[in-house]
């Protein structure tokens, strides 16, 4: 544990770094600090910081720059986050109005991107998770079929599916009043599994038929590309701890093209509560250390659908993105449940 001199030094280190991206001397925290300490008491502290890993002096300076340990104390006991002024809230109220809950979620990225000029990052509810309202097949020639599928949250989905035999207009209706009558209320995943089980009491090419639906359906929900939005990657290349490091940004844009890693840590960080903070490479995901995460979940009438998040540099502003993350989960899930 770091004693309160050692801790306010290493705040105004880091809050000096994060403001203008030079290494600090001791002069500079000297007058910075407010305390009453002389500047052989100061190295001595700065030495004490460096010994534990939370600073470290680069090659070409006197002065320290914050390690990522350094930069995790600070985001977990010495940050003071600043709240949204009531004005920011309510234009993020004004942008996340629409009743279609894919521009809400294109919004939010948005929105996310434009504030903290970074990359802003929402993962799309799994269709699954959604119960549907409605289902129609429509024939539109020999073998081929419309899927109109309406979910619970009011969203339409238009397939076509391949069947194994003709099917006549009257067929295709008795299957949609069939599935509506017998599913409708279910989520895709529990007609799945329903389906299943009521295999042998059902006829054979009407199962067949709404086995097709469901696959296609879940084929596009499950699809990686459709999984995530992405807004303002561009934002990171006048980033300048990034940009001047050309493998850096490439590692960091093979990920955004891939979304694998970037799936996988918004998922985890969605059966946590409230914002979470991953710095370098400490989530397992990120391999750089130049870059954090800040992320935080968002719901649909009360239950836990997604995460969202921003990318950016180690030296951001954290006690001003951390609350542009937690207000627009917070808002996107109000809008949502309203929509």
């Amino acid at each position: 544990m770091l004693d309160k001199r050692a801790q306010v030094l290493l705040k105004t280190l880091i809050d000096h770094y994060i403001s203008d991206g030079q290494p600090v001397g001791s002069r500079t925290l000297s007058l910075a600090s407010g305390l009453d300490l002389s500047p052989a008491t100061i190295r001595n502290i700065m030495s004490e910081l460096e010994d534990h890993g939370f600073i470290a002096s680069p090659h070409t300076s006197a002065g320290r720059i914050p390690t990522q340990r350094g930069y995790r104390l600070f985001v977990d006991s010495l940050l003071t986050v600043q709240p949204l002024q009531s004005q920011e809230i309510r234009r993020l109220q004004n942008e996340l109005s629409s009743p279609d809950p894919q521009e809400l979620i294109n919004a939010a990225a948005e929105l996310l991107s434009n504030l903290t000029r970074f990359a802003g990052l929402v993962m799309i509810p799994k269709r699954q998770s959604i119960a549907f309202r409605h289902l129609e097949f429509l024939p539109l020639s020999e073998k081929r079929i419309l899927v109109i599928i309406v979910t619970a949250d009011g969203t339409v989905q238009n397939r076509i599916i391949m069947a194994e035999k003709p099917y006549t207009s009257s067929e295709l209706t008795q299957a949609s009043n069939f599935f509506n009558q017998n599913y409708a209320g279910s989520t895709f995943e529990q007609v799945k599994q329903k389906l299943h089980e009521e295999l042998q009491e059902m006829q054979s090419d009407m199962t067949r038929l709404m086995a097709a639906a469901l696959e296609a359906s879940s084929k596009t929900a499950n699809n990686s590309k459709e999984g995530m939005v992405i807004a303002g990657e561009r934002n990171l290349l006048d980033v300048h701890d990034l940009s001047t490091n050309v493998s850096s940004l490439r590692k960091l844009f093979e990920i955004f093209e891939r979304r694998t890693s970037l799936m996988q840590l918004l998922d985890n960080s969605q059966r946590a509560e409230g914002v979470q903070i991953f710095i370098g490479g400490e989530s397992g995901y990120l391999p750089l250390d130049e870059c954090s995460m800040i992320t935080a979940p968002y719901e649909a009438n009360g239950q836990t659908v997604g995460t969202l998040g921003v990318i950016g540099p180690t030296r951001m502003a954290y006690e001003r993105v951390i609350p542009i993350v937690d207000i627009t989960a917070k808002l996107l899930s109000n809008a949502l449940s309203n929509s």
